[in-house]
């Protein structure tokens, strides 16, 4: 056998003393960019999105902290340190900004969190496919309405004489009332017309999360004799805490971040003491006051609470449901 081998011609490289390194080994990033290039080629251009319209535009936050100037520029304005922001703390302002913008918030929380999920539960629920096909119509048509005509619609309706509903209260014997003149009504009005408008739409992430439920559940608690509450309590609500989870800290994240475009629309002098908050107030001292680093200090404070919100409740979820955003 050995004289087999030993008979076997080396390779012809071997025999010219030629020198074969080691292959080169990839950084894991490459080899993985290599490997699922088309899931890389995929994220691209959201990633770009982000990079180009929301982290570059970052750079011109420095105006908060500088007395801006057009003629001198970003770079070229003089450095003012926390100046505008002790402006707006001790403005006699900040309180009522602060307390609307967060009665308001809370306030659609409270009304509009609940209500999409228990509409995805009674959708669940309907066995009839031409009835729950033309409730989720009828609930979902609002969303795709503009917020300019759906406040013209609310004012609309709203307004003395003329409007539906006080044409209504006239008839049961109540006085005429201008509803969007009293600020007493101003957060009602805003947060149940913003929750008639999303629930259908908002229902249907719930929806998609109860359609993965496995039959067989439902099977075996029917087999058990168990109600249709009782397969809500046991079976849907259990399988939706993970996505009600992430959408409760997604809503606690942005609850200083009010709406700008509908609250502008539906104020009028004689609300604005329930009306104003900080994304309007930014609106009309930044562009229409063309004070520019002052109303930028004031979104720069309104973003960071945010974000210090969103950091706090996704760390709680997380200790406590084992749910969490990252």
């Amino acid at each position: 056998m050995s004289r087999a081998m030993e008979s076997i011609p080396a390779p012809v490289e071997l025999q010219q003393g030629k020198n074969y390194a080691e292959p080169k080994r990839q950084h894991p990033f490459i080899r993985s960019l290599k490997k699922h290039w088309e899931l890389y080629l995929l994220v691209l251009p959201p990633v770009l999105y982000l990079l180009i319209f929301k982290y570059i535009p970052m750079v011109g936050v420095q105006i908060a902290f500088k007395d801006f100037s057009v003629v001198k520029g970003i770079w070229g304005s003089p450095w003012v340190g926390l100046k505008h922001f002790e402006a707006f703390f001790e403005s006699p302002n900040f309180w009522l900004l602060i307390k609307n913008t967060i009665g308001i918030s809370f306030y659609s929380l409270l009304a509009g969190f609940p209500i999409p999920i228990l509409l995805a539960l009674a959708l669940n629920e309907i066995r009839t496919g031409y009835f729950k096909k033309t409730v989720q119509m009828v609930t979902y048509a609002p969303h795709f309405i503009s917020t300019v005509v759906m406040v013209s619609i609310i004012i609309l309706m709203l307004s003395p004489h003329v409007g539906v509903v006080d044409k209504l209260f006239t008839f049961l014997g109540f006085p005429m009332t201008n509803f969007m003149g009293i600020p007493e009504y101003f957060k009602s009005i805003y947060v149940w017309s913003g929750v008639w408008q999303g629930m259908g739409y908002s229902s249907i992430i719930y929806i998609a999360a109860l359609a993965g439920v496995d039959p067989s559940l439902y099977e075996a608690a029917k087999m058990d004799g168990a109600s249709r509450l009782r397969k809500i309590w046991h079976i849907d609500l259990p399988t939706l805490v993970p996505v009600t989870v992430i959408m409760l800290i997604l809503s606690l994240g942005s609850i200083m971040g009010v709406g700008f475009e509908k609250i502008y629309l539906m104020q009028n002098p004689l609300n604005t003491s329930a009306s104003e908050v900080i994304s309007t107030y930014v609106y009309k001292v930044g562009l229409i006051g063309a004070n520019f680093s002052f109303s930028s200090a004031v979104g720069l404070f309104n973003s960071v609470i945010n974000l210090i919100l969103l950091v706090i409740v996704n760390g709680i979820s997380r200790k406590v449901s084992q749910n969490s955003l990252w």
